[in-house]
């Protein structure tokens, strides 16, 4: 069995597509800031909600501008 599959390398068994991941993570944020409308009586809940949305953006426009700089492939 083990002799019949293809040898390869690391690098050809890259992940997924890069820009479903983005958008896919751009709408989570959205969902995120999406759920403050809730049935909640205390900010903590929002203030995570915030946190959460922010950090996921961050990490997309980060991961942007090093593709774009060419530190990232």
């Amino acid at each position: 069995m083990a002799g019949s599959e293809p040898v390869t390398s690391p690098d050809q068994h890259k992940p997924g597509h890069r820009k479903a991941g983005q958008i896919g993570a751009v709408l989570s944020a959205l969902a995120l800031l999406a759920m403050i409308c809730g049935n909640h009586e205390g900010k903590v809940e929002d203030i995570w909600l915030i946190g959460l949305a922010a950090l996921l953006l961050i990490i997309v426009i980060g991961d942007v501008v090093l593709r774009r700089s060419g530190l990232r492939s």
